[in-house]
């Protein structure tokens, strides 16, 4: 490895721009969508799409909303010049979708391409060649001038082409592919030219699409250039002027949304990213983005699961799991202090309020996502995120000193395992730890009690099964659970006592004589006052403060 290889690259040069309005603005609306999953993402598959894989993500692109679709490259792929006749010649397209195909500034290619739409209602050509200097000198040996001859020859062509088929309605499309290495002006030039060449106009439309067909440089720079040529294109009213941003810095999402402050209408892209190289802009992320925005996207990803799931099967390509939006664990906290957090703010958000909920831009629920996943527990996780599951799975409030107890008891377990601990396991160990009491490490089963009130207190007995052999337990108290202590565990303190009729559980916090700190004990049953005794039991279990001598427990005959 050479000593210093960052010599052998030059930084990609600047706009001197002191001019640019796009830093001070904000994304207020959605731009035009359109979609090159079925082109520029299905060129990059290990095995391209079949013609059946197509069709059904071709639908299902249509059912989220997207109306400017990316059909192929049919001049170049037999597969893809099928299937642009059968969904024209079984009219598949939807009268609200424009179908574009793409070709390069090749005149038998151009014509094959025209030939691919022919009886289509309408349809966006788009025309294409690269205009950056290493290109020209190293790919196509071509001047500028001969570029510049080259964008006006296939444009009328186009033109002519198109003009013989008057029952489509049809759109140039034209790229400067590789723009962002090209000099402005020289991209002007060649934009300029293909707009005089189709005639841009009142019913002429036309769309410039600006592409980062190589990422190299930060996204303030295209942003500079985007705001540089919406400012100095010609006819401008008639254009719509589209971007079409990669990711080899891993910056294309950050490329398109500034390309939009400085004057783009319209992004291309893959609805996960799919593309060549490092992919194509995320269309999926950029469009939810605008909701942490206030602005809806104009697409409908109420069910993003579904979606992925359809993209996965056609492509054969798996969506990372810390994908933003979409992956299994983008919505999951497995920190302890980011679920407290998310515990605290998803109990005080209130219907129709401003979402703020800390750690979630956005409500999954938004996405079809539910709440089940945001928290999961593992070695890294903290009591609010046990508190929060347990909750949600049992209605079960912990007082936080119990949470700090048994988060204790969730932590062993996930170190010793080094393995997550799903709501399965965490309950497992719930059980295992406050609703099996033991005394000697035999089983302690309650069978049931009966109560009396006098004016002097309260007397309760408690039948229970300790190892099998049934006994009772008599006493008395100023209230239900002091006679309760005084039957399951004399001279023990009742430290905290929290019922929750609704779910039917009872907490109770205990403190012995010799014993360090207290212990929490929880009961439920659909009787409150059973629910206290189980509790009561449990905590003094934990404690040791429970005997099996017959001195304590009378043998019941």
């Amino acid at each position: 490895m050479l000593s210093n290889p960052q010599s052998k690259y030059r930084p990609a040069p600047a706009v001197h721009w002191p001019d640019r309005h796009w830093p001070s603005r904000s994304l207020t609306q959605a731009p035009i969508w359109l979609s090159t999953d079925l082109r520029d993402g299905n060129q990059a598959l290990f095995e391209p799409m079949n013609a059946a894989r197509k069709q059904r993500l071709f639908d299902q692109l249509v059912a989220v909303g997207l109306r400017e679709i990316e059909l192929g490259f049919p001049a170049a792929s037999q597969i893809d010049f099928d299937f642009v006749r059968h969904l024209v010649e079984r009219d598949l397209i939807p009268p609200q979708v424009m179908p574009m195909v793409m070709t390069p500034a090749r005149a038998e290619l151009v014509e094959r391409t025209v030939a691919s739409l022919r009886g289509a209602r309408r349809a966006t050509i788009h025309l294409y060649n690269a205009t950056a200097p290493a290109w020209r000198r190293l790919v196509f040996g071509l001047s500028v001038a001969e570029v510049m001859a080259l964008v006006r020859e296939h444009v009328e062509l186009v033109r002519r082409l198109t003009e013989a088929q008057p029952e489509t309605e049809w759109v140039l499309q034209y790229s400067p592919e590789t723009f962002c290495m090209t000099e402005l002006e020289v991209s002007l030039e060649a934009c300029a030219t293909a707009i005089e060449a189709w005639g841009a106009g009142p019913g002429r439309p036309m769309v410039i699409n600006l592409p980062t067909t190589v990422e190299v440089a930060t996204p303030n720079v295209f942003a500079d250039q985007i705001e540089w040529m919406d400012r100095h294109l010609p006819r401008r009213e008639h254009l719509v002027l589209s971007v079409h941003p990669h990711n080899d810095r891993g910056t294309g999402v950050a490329c398109a949304e500034l390309a939009l402050l400085a004057g783009a209408q319209r992004v291309e892209g893959c609805l996960f990213g799919n593309g060549e190289r490092s992919g194509n802009v995320d269309l999926v992320t950029l469009a939810l983005n605008l909701y942490a925005q206030g602005v809806h996207p104009g697409l409908d990803f109420s069910d993003i699961a579904a979606v992925a799931r359809v993209v996965e099967d056609c492509t054969a390509l798996p969506i990372h799991p810390r994908h933003p939006y979409v992956g299994d664990l983008v919505f999951t906290a497995f920190s302890g202090s980011h679920q407290d957090a998310i515990k605290k703010g998803l109990a005080a958000q209130a219907d129709g309020a401003p979402w703020e909920v800390p750690y979630l831009p956005i409500d999954p629920k938004d996405l079809g996502r539910s709440y089940d996943s945001v928290i999961r527990v593992n070695s890294q996780s903290g009591k609010g995120g046990i508190a929060y599951l347990l909750e949600r799975e049992h209605g079960l409030v912990m007082p936080r000193r119990m949470q700090v107890e048994f988060s204790a008891v969730v932590q062993r377990h996930a170190d010793a395992s080094e393995a997550e601990v799903n709501a399965a396991q965490l309950w497992a160990l719930f059980q295992q730890t406050y609703l099996t009491p033991q005394i000697n490490g035999e089983p302690l089963v309650y069978r049931h009690h009966r109560v009396a009130q006098a004016e002097s207190g309260w007397t309760i007995e408690i039948d229970l099964l300790v190892d099998g052999q049934a006994q009772r337990r008599r006493g008395e108290g100023a209230s239900l659970l002091h006679a309760v202590l005084d039957a399951l565990a004399p001279g023990v303190r009742l430290d905290s006592h929290a019922a929750s009729p609704g779910s039917g559980w009872a907490i109770v916090e205990l403190a012995a004589p010799g014993v360090a700190g207290t212990r929490f004990g929880a009961g439920q049953h659909a009787d409150a006052a059973t629910a206290s005794v189980l509790a009561v039991l449990s905590a003094a279990a934990r404690l040791g403060a429970l005997s099996s001598s017959t001195a304590q427990f009378a043998s019941l005959t």
